[in-house]
């Protein structure tokens, strides 16, 4: 497998484009389109036990489709990182990531140059993080008003469970770490851990099942879910749930990506299990399923999601949106998928880009500059390090 090494931008004259997309096959490269799974999968004790029941007929031809955006390479604005995880911009223009396995927060000073000669500046460690799995120190969330209150907001992996704690960033260090949100089940896996801002100036957190299929749907559990809060932890007015007044919506395996399009609609990545990768379109108090459906024509009341990936193609992480499309990172599928949303909330075909370039991909999120940034994860014990990894590449569509 080759990596390919970023340099000036001067030298990035090529638009990277890969134009495969709609593959049924799990081997090859592309998204099925949801013809290929006309039915769903109702899981039983054998699903649960891990057999796969998805179609995996490889005879089902390959789709091939353009688009008018180009991904064009502009540079490495930081390398040599540790499981990076969540990154988030300040006002200034620079940007926090965390490090998954080390506890760590390091700042990238805002600069015009991509060549990554600025190396991340430590800024401190959050305390109560214990790294196991895939657990440790994920998500991050700069507040809307930092430019008042100087708070960013994390998500990790403590002794008791998961948590979301806010820290105050002032003169270069974080400090007075509070807890916002604690009591969210963790495990060896399915973690979540994605926190976004949504447009109304919430908290919107992306959990897994850590491991307990049936918490997705139990309205007790803060398993499973996409939670919805304030900045001070309290339930929001608009929370579909009276008896449950955090929840957003359930029935989630594990969310790894949360944004928003231009239209403000919540859109999530999700991990399938053996076969099945999940985009969905998230709408206050649906249920999507897990673990009691897998894949299209979910009976009543289960929702379907927009999209499904095999998973040897996607194992989604971070999603963002950009020039009418969402961009989504893949980890075991080492690759960025664009797909185009419609007027009317529904997706064109799927498009992959990066493909086998740079390894697994972790977060991708929109600069200050509209140029996309996206996170390999290497060095997370699931990859193959080249010499600069973990990174965060910047690219321009053009």
């Amino acid at each position: 497998m080759t990596r390919i090494a970023l340099s000036p931008p001067s030298l990035f004259l090529t638009a990277l484009l890969v134009l495969v997309a709609g593959c049924t096959d799990p081997s090859a490269s592309g998204s099925p389109s949801p013809a290929a799974f006309p039915s769903a999968t109702i899981t039983s004790e054998v699903a649960e036990a891990g057999t796969s029941l998805a179609p995996t007929d490889s005879s089902i031809p390959v789709a091939t489709t353009r688009n008018a955006l180009q991904l064009v390479a502009a540079g490495t604005v930081a390398s040599s990182l540790q499981s990076p995880w969540g990154i988030g911009f300040l006002p200034d223009g620079s940007a926090l990531v965390t490090e998954r396995d080390t506890g760590l927060i390091k700042q990238i000073p805002a600069s015009t140059e991509s060549d990554g000669s600025t190396a991340a500046i430590e800024i401190g460690a959050v305390q109560g993080v214990t790294p196991a799995g895939e657990g440790g120190l994920l998500g991050l969330a700069v507040s809307p008003t930092f430019d008042v209150d100087h708070n960013v907001f994390v998500y990790f992996t403590g002794e008791n469970g998961n948590e979301v704690d806010r820290l105050t960033f002032i003169d270069g260090a974080v400090s007075d770490q509070q807890p916002v949100l604690t009591g969210i089940p963790s495990g060896s896996t399915h973690n979540g851990g994605r926190i976004v801002f949504g447009p109304d100036g919430n908290l919107y957190i992306g959990t897994g099942d850590a491991g307990e299929r049936s918490s997705a749907q139990d309205l007790t559990s803060l398993a499973g879910k996409i939670l919805r809060i304030a900045p001070d932890g309290t339930a929001p007015a608009g929370n579909p749930f009276p008896d449950a007044p955090l929840i957003f919506s359930l029935g989630h395996r594990n969310v790894q990506g949360i944004t928003f399009d231009e239209a403000g609609r919540v859109w999530a990545a999700e991990f399938g299990p053996s076969s099945l990768d999940e985009l969905n379109l998230v709408v206050p108090g649906n249920n999507y399923g897990w673990p009691v459906v897998e894949g299209f024509a979910a009976p009543s009341p289960y929702t379907d999601p927009e999209r499904v990936w095999p998973t040897s193609q996607a194992s989604p992480s971070g999603i963002a949106f950009a020039r009418g499309s969402l961009w989504m990172a893949g980890l075991r599928g080492e690759t960025l998928w664009e797909i185009p949303v419609l007027d009317d909330g529904t997706t064109g075909e799927p498009i992959a880009h990066l493909s086998n370039e740079f390894g697994r991909l972790r977060t991708v999120l929109v600069a200050p500059d509209k140029s996309l940034w996206v996170s390999t994860s290497n060095t997370d014990g699931r990859g193959d390090p080249a010499a600069e990894d973990d990174r965060i590449l910047r690219f321009t569509l053009s």
